[in-house]
């Protein structure tokens, strides 16, 4: 039986193709209702591999993220640094249909496929960079058990040898491959485990279900760029802003503000100019972080809540699109004109 936000989805889809055909789309995208927002999009990565088969709803193929350029450029829409954008937004002072591009964590396949595409385009972006990997040439941790589990969805997998826990998994389904992952990142998170025994375990975890781990290393898939990479990219338009050091958003404001301290620290040293907007890891956020995020500097931040940025927007809470290969090119569409900003819509954090 089809979920419910399934067959939400196709109601949605059935609505905007009725919407374009009518001339809805173009009358929304020329109305000073649009003119008044703006739409920030997110992405997290455009795949070197097959990273858009494992998480479609982080990953987009190369040619399925040109695309989204073109129709950007085809709507009409002003991409606009989001500096910028966050500015006239509040200034009332936006062109039509402002658009802002961020980019989550500043992984290499930022560098490879994206980077270029943007200068194609002539469209301006902003990195939110997470900066201890910057410095360590290795794939994430939490995110390289998952992506190594996933490669190998026929096998069998006993965290005897690994963590000497007698646990099981058949990793053909999802669920399974979910709970393996936690158990080897709780196994981490008891044992402290330094950058150095991750990787360790990694090389082990990968030997044991028969993954070629020097084949990741060697494509760079699920690594952040390097300090020369960083710099590269500063250089050429595009702003690098605050993801945290460490991918993470401690409830301590100590932790919080040490986060943010050691992220922007690292960001000056790399690029020559002084972070101020941030994103939340993973969309988390709490009312309890303004405060802290004032108190840092910090001028803006993004969610991961699906809607077009107002001027009555929390500049601290501002939505923000997450484009993904889950999302058709008609809805893409809507979001550009606003359309889709009409309709119901779940928020994603």
């Amino acid at each position: 039986m089809e979920s419910s936000a399934g067959v939400l989805k196709k109601i949605k889809k059935g609505v905007l193709g009725s919407a374009r055909g009518c001339g809805v789309f173009s009358l929304v995208q020329n109305s000073k209702w649009r003119r008044d927002r703006l739409l920030i999009l997110g992405y997290h990565g455009v795949a070197i591999d097959d990273e858009h088969c494992w998480k479609p709803t982080l990953f987009l193929h190369p040619e399925y993220f040109r695309d989204r350029l073109r129709r950007i450029g085809r709507c009409g829409c002003t991409v606009l640094p989001l500096g910028e954008a966050l500015e006239r937004l509040y200034a009332s002072d936006l062109p039509e249909r402002s658009v802002a591009l961020t980019f989550d964590d500043g992984t290499y396949d930022f560098y490879k496929h994206a980077y270029p595409m943007l200068k194609e385009f002539g469209f301006p972006a902003t990195v939110y960079l997470t900066t201890f990997y910057a410095d360590y040439n290795r794939p994430v941790f939490d995110v390289i058990v998952s992506y190594i589990l996933w490669k190998r969805r026929c096998a069998f997998l006993n965290l005897k040898e690994l963590t000497g826990e007698n646990l099981r998994f058949e990793l053909s389904t999802e669920a399974a491959r979910l709970r393996a992952t936690r158990a080897l990142l709780a196994f981490s998170s008891r044992r402290k485990l330094s950058a150095e025994d991750k990787d360790d375990l990694v090389v082990r975890l990968a030997d044991a279900v028969g993954v070629d781990h020097q084949e990741i290393l060697a494509k760079r898939i699920l690594h952040i760029m390097t300090p020369r990479e960083i710099g590269a990219v500063a250089s050429n338009g595009i702003n690098v802003q605050l993801h945290s050091h460490r991918h993470r958003t401690p409830s301590d404001r100590t932790l919080f503000l040490r986060e943010i301290q050691d992220n922007r620290t690292r960001i000056e040293a790399l690029t020559g100019s002084r972070p101020t907007h941030f994103c939340y890891p993973s969309g988390v956020y709490d009312d309890a972080f303004l405060p802290w995020l004032r108190d840092a500097g910090v001028e803006s931040a993004t969610t991961c809540d699906p809607a077009i940025a107002t001027r009555s927007c929390e500049p601290l809470l501002l939505p923000r699109l997450v484009d993904s290969s889950t999302l058709s090119a008609l809805e893409f569409e809507g979001w550009l004109t606003g359309v889709a900003d009409m309709l119901p819509h779940r928020a994603r954090a």
